[in-house]
Parts: structure tokens; sequence; C-alpha cells
């Protein structure tokens, strides 16, 4: 019962980012928005940790069997990616080593200003 409390907060907060986009014609996703009311909920203590972790720690758990859809969708559009493999695997590629380099600055970043306050 727990987890779907918590899941129900989740999906309350990205229903709520969903309207927003919605009624405010906003260019960014709702799902995106989301998750900046649930970032700034955690952050505020309007929403305190606790009352989601165990459904967190759930979906962190099983956060591969996220990916399996879009994999599927892959599949499905082989025939309009023949011929493009090239340019689709050097654009993961490429966006693989951003993703990574940026993760890295970030942690230093992190890094260095906690270890100021400390």
């Amino acid at each position: 019962m727990r987890l779907l409390r918590q899941l129900g907060i989740i999906l309350l907060i990205c229903l709520l980012g969903e309207a927003i986009h919605d009624f405010f014609k906003l260019p960014i996703p709702g799902n995106v928005i989301g998750m900046i009311l649930l970032f700034l909920c955690l952050s505020s203590g309007i929403i305190k940790l606790t009352k989601i972790n165990y459904i967190s720690k759930f979906l962190l758990d099983h956060l591969a069997f996220f990916f399996v859809p879009a994999g599927v969708g892959i599949l499905s559009c082989m025939p309009m990616l023949k011929g493009k493999w090239l340019a689709f695997l050097g654009v993961c590629l490429i966006t693989s080593i951003i993703i990574i380099v940026v993760t890295g600055w970030t942690i230093q970043l992190y890094i260095k200003l906690t270890s100021k306050e400390a």
C-alpha cells in the first residue's frame, strides 16, 4: 500500500506538470515540468523524501525495464534507419561522451562547493 501511495504522489506531480504544459502552452514537455516541480517540492520541503523514498528506490532498481519500449521502437524503425547506421551510431557515441563529460564536471563542481562549506 505504501508503494501505491508514493506512486500516487509522483503521478500527481507528473499530472500537474502536464496540466501546466497544456494550460500555458509551454514549449517545455509536461514530464520535464513535472520533474522540475518534484525537485522544487523536495528542495523546499513541501514533500519530504521519506514520502517517496520506497517508490524511488523501486523505480531505480527496475530502470532497465523502462528502456525496453525504446529498444522495441528502434527495432520497429529498422527500415527507416537503413543506410543511416553510421550517422545513428555516431550520434549515440557523441551524445554518450558528452553526457559522461558533463556528469563528471557536475560532480567535480558539487565536490568543490560542498568541500568549501564543510
